[in-house]
């Protein structure tokens, strides 16, 4: 399948495959939408990776992770914003996710 073109597309795609969690992060933990367990973010598996790049504007940047939380095995999709506009400390988190991903 190719690549998907939008971050909506991605994260379709990811809850195709089974990626039914949707994350956020929050004091460097991977926090369930679905009831209060949290995976701490240096510990979760980056299965997935997608980037986003705005034509022109550095706000437009995004990544969306499929994640997988080894404890729980669940797995789940984490969207968020990266680049200048980025949250420092989140921003830091993203880089940690984004730098295990294999071929990062």
């Amino acid at each position: 399948m190719d690549a998907p073109e939008t971050v909506v597309d991605a994260i379709r795609l990811l809850k195709g495959e089974g990626y039914d969690i949707e994350y956020q992060l929050l004091d460097g933990h991977l926090q369930c939408d679905l009831d209060d367990r949290s995976c701490p973010a240096v510990d979760a598996v980056v299965e997935k990776l997608y980037r986003f790049e705005g034509p022109s504007d550095p706000g437009d940047e995004m990544v969306v992770f499929g994640l997988r939380d080894p404890i729980s095995d669940r797995r789940g999709v984490l969207a968020t914003g990266y680049g200048p506009a980025a949250d420092p400390e989140l921003l830091e988190h993203v880089k940690g996710l984004a730098s295990r991903f294999p071929g990062a």
